[in-house]
């Protein structure tokens, strides 16, 4: 049960927090532009962003396909800690705390997803209750 609601709530909050990401991408534009220029990355980046950030959410709320979800994990996975990477290599460690909270949200939500979802995947925790049903 634990497990369970683990999963639930730090999907929510890890999905709640990159469709506000997206959003911000889309309403500040040119701010979002001018932190990527300050980050070392090119401002072309921030329409993939947009769309990469919203289809992840959907695949793994959706969960359409296992495969395409466990994708959207590694995804994120790399995009937050090359978030984190890059707000630490220009000197501004508070700017990586928002990748920290959410690579620990990923880590959380990625552990405990097989407990919570009818189809598993295999890279993913089995519960001890999983495994007794095998």
């Amino acid at each position: 049960m634990i497990e369970h609601v683990s999963y639930w709530l730090s999907t929510t909050l890890l999905s709640v927090l990159y469709v506000i990401s997206a959003t911000l991408y889309l309403v500040k534009r040119d701010w979002v532009r001018q932190a990527l220029v300050d980050l070392g990355y090119p401002t072309y980046l921030v329409a993939g962003l947009i769309v990469v950030k919203v289809l992840a959410v959907l695949a793994i709320i959706s969960r359409f396909s296992v495969a395409l979800s466990d994708l959207a994990y590694a995804g994120m996975f790399y995009h937050l800690l090359l978030s984190a990477v890059a707000h630490l290599g220009v000197r501004k460690p508070r700017g990586a705390l928002p990748a920290a909270l959410c690579l620990v949200l990923l880590g959380v939500s990625f552990l405990t997803q097989n407990a919570a979802r009818e189809l598993p995947s295999p890279y993913g925790q089995r519960s001890a209750a999983h495994l007794a049903t095998l």
